[in-house]
């Protein structure tokens, strides 16, 4: 066999894959099936993003239209309503969003970002767009102000200076408040960047400007002068107001706040250390950590709030973060799970002059959003109805299944609305804006994600919204406290060991069978009732695979004849119908690399562990990880496999209905010469064979693959591929990062350490799949199967033999007899499916879902239970000898095999430089597709059975191991993957549903009245002492302040003006915004015409004054004296 190139792989990452066309080897008559599906059904979009904002650095909310945006160090930002209204956009220079201000109730937000831009989002349409941006080329941004009801924006800069830009136009002022002029003339230090700007709330004619070093300066717009400065030896972090702005509140450095009085110069009236301890002999207390932000806010009818974050004293090590609220003699610390990135205050009133009246608190944390209540006693949070705990623990596998049973997530949620915790505030959540878009789409959706603890979850995906239905801990099953003598468990070191790898589910019997990093599979029931299992049933299965053990691959060295040795060794569950193999193991080493729990075990309404089966040790050797596995709850069975082979279980039974190992499956049909190699002499570790995170093999990594065809136990999860694909070898150089941290260099090794002698002996088990079929050569009627899928491209047929359903399925075992070798197709097979002569997806024949807790007699469960008979039946209008079509896909092309004459009808070649990570054979509203994801970030479709390309969109430029993983096709045109460790990213690949997706979006921006201002009073109104208006636009325009120096900052216009209304907006709404617009346009032309106009009578006006001069000057003079 040829040998494996890894550098074409690689290569193959940016090569677009090559779509040759489909060519058909087969008899002409086979083109009978009328192809219903083109090319034009196909077109792929974004849907929606779920989850928590990935790496998040800024907040901002607005408190009339009760939207929260989240800015993140990648440049992203996701806005948040009502539960089921979000919204995701992008910068595309991808720096960091440092700040973020809404225009409060005018449908805009605006986004300073770590490359000194700063960015106008137009919110009311719905997929938000940017109308302009501001790119400042000399002065770097570090804190932006935008007043309420005011379109002059302030910008603070690392110089020390702020500048100001008109949010309408996003032009420059020529106002500029330079920071020499700001502090004394005395002064011969620099104070620092800006940390804050904000107008006295009384007065919008002063303005604070807080400097880094510790100087903070009430600046008087109109006199462009400091009117007070105030002087601290400690850095300011943040400047809050009193709202009758007589009074500001700053953070420092040293853990101390500092109040003020506005006209008060020297020193703060008040000094709070809140965390730190008071000494007794009068002394200052002992300096704690920065407090990073602080909050101000008065109540009419109580004592004000102060709120802030950070401040603990220096000895709490280990403490976690905290949020602490000051309210009169009381002081709440509340400990956060991750550190705190910004927080806001949720007030009654948008307008900073009034009573402020704060009733929640939103705290943005590294990897979670929590909000406080503030009115209750104690502070309790708010239950959060967004989905952002994807990653809870981190996801390791995912599966999407479109078009559900109906009665599927009702009766999760029933189960799952069991499992909330207590002690949530009583009161709506306070984000409530937007409102939820029209959509038609009505069919039930399910996305199931594996942790690395060891839950599953489920989540309602349907109508492009995301809710936690369920959740299961797997982990419950065993032994968490491990005995120090166990040998099996001292040489786990694992981080993960219940982490799940492989999830199989039936959602018609909701049958559900997950395989763990541990070499385990754990068989679920679902059940409405409680029970209380006494013993655990538990299957140990010993899979080896051992050849003639050679020392050299030239023959040399010391022959020992090694059979394969299958096995397996039922505990007290069942049955036994195998003789127990492990009774007999001298060496002590058969165990499994987790124990069982021996207690009884307390199963809530839900999924209850029916059965685990576990993997053992054989001869001091740990068990191969497992590469695939699926279940059939017609047949009563589950089937896993490995680098080993293959065992199928009767979880009925409780019994192992076969253990074989790979080259078994062949009989003596085996097309490989292999030559005999045993597994165990490449221990040792070799330069391309090392431990992604150690960069050599150490004695930790045991309960992993002993040999060289293994992924490395520690990298396995949660940066391995997708289980479907079976990793023979993965090895960065010596000393490369792990996997996590090089996400963009994805790539795939088949053999980077060893022959290809050895990556043929070590032939594993990719996929299955259960379905009623012609299993031999000229059957003429369909017998239960089971298809292999290896990672050398063979397709094995088992036939099964089941006995009667009812009493006898219970007593009578399944028989399976190999029958040979289908099909082969280059690289590993990665997905299998079945149509019937119509060409219509055959789906594999299910159990309907039945409660396995009744209690009632043996005939009326039995009738309950019994077997559904088999959906398909070939048809009988066509011959039968060509009545089925088996669809193989593998990682480089697809075949289309007649049954059961077993002729190759179609072929394609779909990849050559690269390989396919998914393939999913799915049914569209038109017809049946072949969906692939390729490793060069290809996503394609083709037609079945003809095969023909229909789409191939080069989607994502590179792909990185999550993606690989994560990445899943289901039905209907919908598609799922994790773009980030707390998001999913939902895309679809259907025409019709690219088309709707416009209504189904929910709507962020919704028309609301702005709230009265607060009222004056008779008395301020008659003697003063209101709020002081100030006319920006008279101080700040262009007559004023004169224009701005056109290097400072550079305007770009952005892509959501009209071009964005055009497609955002639809019906009367739309072509009100459209004639606005044009309107607005016309208007800006008239005002430019106007200002030409001016121009010109001016320059008429000057030329005219000159020419008089010119004449009175000439006027006395002889035409000689000139």
């Amino acid at each position: 066999m040829k040998k494996f190139n890894i550098r074409k792989v690689l290569d193959g990452l940016k090569e677009v894959s090559s779509s040759t066309p489909s060519v058909q080897v087969g008899p002409q008559e086979n083109h009978l099936i009328q192809e219903t599906i083109q090319s034009d059904h196909f077109q792929l979009c974004k849907t929606v993003r779920h989850g928590f904002p990935y790496q998040p650095s800024s907040m901002a909310f607005d408190p009339v239209q009760k939207i929260l945006a989240i800015g993140t160090q990648s440049g992203a930002l996701r806005l948040f309503g009502r539960p089921g209204v979000e919204c995701y956009c992008q910068h595309e220079s991808g720096a960091a969003v440092i700040q973020l201000q809404f225009l409060v109730n005018e449908g805009a937000l605006v986004s300073a970002l770590a490359d000194d831009s700063v960015h106008l989002w137009n919110l009311r349409q719905k997929r938000p767009a940017i109308l302009h941006s501001l790119k400042f080329n000399r002065e770097r941004i570090t804190f932006c102000h935008l007043p309420f009801q005011s379109k002059w924006l302030y910008i603070g800069t690392e110089r020390g200076n702020i500048h100001i830009v008109n949010v309408e136009s996003f032009t420059l002022s020529g106002y500029v408040i330079m920071w020499n002029k700001a502090i004394e003339l005395s002064s011969k230090a620099h104070p620092g960047p800006v940390v804050h700007i904000s107008d006295n709330p009384m007065d919008e004619g002063k303005l604070i400007i807080g400097f880094e070093s510790g100087i903070v300066v009430l600046w008087d717009l109109k006199s462009k002068k400091a009117d007070y400065r105030y002087t601290y030896d400690e850095a300011i972090h943040s400047v809050a107001w009193h709202h009758e702005g007589k009074q500001f509140i700053c953070s420092h450095s040293d853990g101390t706040l500092t109040i003020w009085n506005v006209r008060g110069q020297g020193k703060p009236i008040q000094t709070i250390t809140p965390h730190g301890k008071q000494p007794k002999d009068g002394k200052k207390p002992e300096p704690c950590k920065p407090i990073l932000k602080v909050e101000y806010k008065t109540t009419r009818n109580g004592e004000p709030f102060i709120i802030l974050s950070g401040g603990l004293s220096y000895d709490t090590v280990g403490r976690r973060p905290c949020l602490t609220v000051m309210h009169g003699k009381s002081t709440a610390v509340l400990e956060m799970d991750y550190p705190i990135v910004d927080f806001l205050t949720l007030c009654e009133t948008p307008y900073p002059n009034d009573f402020q009246e704060p009733y929640a608190v939103v705290v943005l944390l590294e990897k979670d959003l929590v909000v406080i209540d503030l009115a209750q006693n104690g502070y309790p949070i708010f239950e959060n109805p967004y989905p952002l705990t994807i990653h809870e623990s981190p996801v390791t596998c995912c599966e999407y299944f479109a078009d559900c049973p109906v009665d599927l997530i009702p009766a999760l949620y029933s189960v799952g609305s069991r499992q909330k915790r207590q002690g949530y505030s009583k009161k709506e959540w306070p984000i409530s804006g937007g409102n939820w878009g029209q959509g038609t789409q009505s069919y039930p959706e399910i996305i199931i994600t594996g942790h690395a603890d060891g839950t599953v979850k489920f989540w309602d995906a349907s109508a492009i919204m995301l809710q936690v239905l369920y959740k299961l801990k797997t982990a419950k099953v065993f032994d968490r406290n491990r005995s120090k003598e166990d040998k099996g468990s001292t040489e786990v070191s694992d981080e993960d060991p219940f982490a799940i790898q492989i999830m199989a589910w039936c959602p018609e019997s909701r049958m559900l069978c997950v395989a763990g990093v541990s070499a385990n599979v754990i068989i679920y029931r679902f059940s409405k009732l409680e029970v209380t299992t006494e013993v655990v049933q538990l299957l140990e299965v010993r899979m080896q695979y051992e050849l003639n053990d050679i020392d050299t691959p030239d023959g040399g060295g010391e022959q020992t004849s090694a059979l394969p040795t299958p096995g397996a060794s039922p505990q007290t569950s069942g049955p036994p119908s195998h003789p127990s193999t492990s009774s007999n193991n001298s060496d002590g080493s058969n165990i499994p690399c987790l124990k069982v729990r021996s207690t009884p075990l307390k199963q809530s309404p839900g999924y209850q562990v029916d059965l685990v089966v576990q993997l053992v040790w054989v001869s001091g050797e740990p068990p191969q990880q497992i590469t695939s596995l699926a279940l059939n709850s017609s047949y009563g069975l589950v089937v896993f496999g490995n680098s080993n082979g293959l065992a199928v279980v009767d979880y009925i039974q409780k019994t192992v209905v076969l253990n074989l190992g790979t080259v078994e499956l062949y009989g003596s049909n085996d097309p490989y010469q292999r030559q005999p190699r045993s597994p165990r002499k490449t221990r040792q570790p070799s330069g391309g064979l090392c431990d992604i995170n150690e960069g050599s093999a150490t004695s930790e990594d045991r309960c992993k693959s002993p040999t060289s065809a293994k992924m490395s136990r520690k990298l396995s999860l949660p940066t391995e591929l997708k289980p479907d694909l079976v990793l023979l070898s993965v090895c960065p150089p010596r000393g490369a990062n792990p996997l996590d941290h090089r996400d963009n260099s994805f790539s795939r090794s088949r053999s980077s350490s060893v022959t290809s002698i050895d990556k043929e002996a070590r032939e594993a088990i990719s996929s299955f799949h259960f379905c009623d079929a012609f299993a031999r050569k000229g059957d003429s009627t369909l017998t239960p199967c089971l298809y292999v899928g290896t990672t050398l491209g063979t397709v094995l047929a088992l036939a099964l033999t089941l006995p009667p359903a009812g009493e006898q399925r219970q007593l009578q075992p399944v028989l399976i007899s190999p029958t040979g070798m289908l099909v082969r197709l280059k690289g590993s097979i990665m997905r299998m499916a079945f149509l019937d002569s119509t060409g219509s997806l055959q789906p594999p024949p299910y159990e309907p879902w039945y409660e396995p807790n009744v209690t009632a007699d043996g005939e009326e469960r039995e009738k309950v239970r019994k077997r559904r008979p088999v959906s398909v039946s070939p048809s009988t209008s066509q011959d039968l000898s060509e009545s089925q079509y088996a669809v193989v896909c593998s990682e480089k092309q697809a075949k289309v095999v007649s049954l059961p004459s077993q002729t190759c009808i179609h072929k394609h070649s779909i990849t050559e430089a690269s390989f396919i990570l998914r393939a999913d054979v799915v049914q569209m509203s038109q017809g049946v597709c072949v969906a692939c994801f390729c490793a060069n970030g290809h996503i394609m479709t083709l037609s079945v059975p003809g095969l023909r390309p229909l789409m191939d969109v080069n989607y994502l430029p590179l792909t990185d191991m999550r993606i690989a993983r994560t990445f899943c096709f289901t039905n209907l045109g919908q598609a799922m993957y994790l773009c980030s460790p707390t998001e999913i990213q939902r895309i679809t690949y259907s025409q019709d549903i690219c088309e709707n997706l416009q209504e189904m979006l929910g709507e962020l921006f919704t028309p609301v009245e702005t709230p009265e201002a607060p009222n004056r009073g008779f008395f301020k109104g008659l003697f003063g002492g209101g709020a002081q208006s100030l006319d920006r636009e008279e101080l700040f325009g262009e007559i004023a302040s004169g224009k701005a120096n056109r290097s400072l900052a550079q305007h770009i216009p952005g892509p959501g003006g009209l071009e964005g209304m055009k497609g955002a907006a639809s019906g009367v709404v739309g072509d009100l915004a459209r004639a606005r617009i044009a309107l607005d346009e016309r208007g800006q032309k008239l005002g430019e015409l106007d200002e030409r106009t001016a121009a010109m009578m001016a320059s008429a006006d000057v030329f005219s004054k000159h020419a008089h001069e010119m004449m009175l000057k000439c006027k006395d003079k002889k035409w000689y004296q000139f």
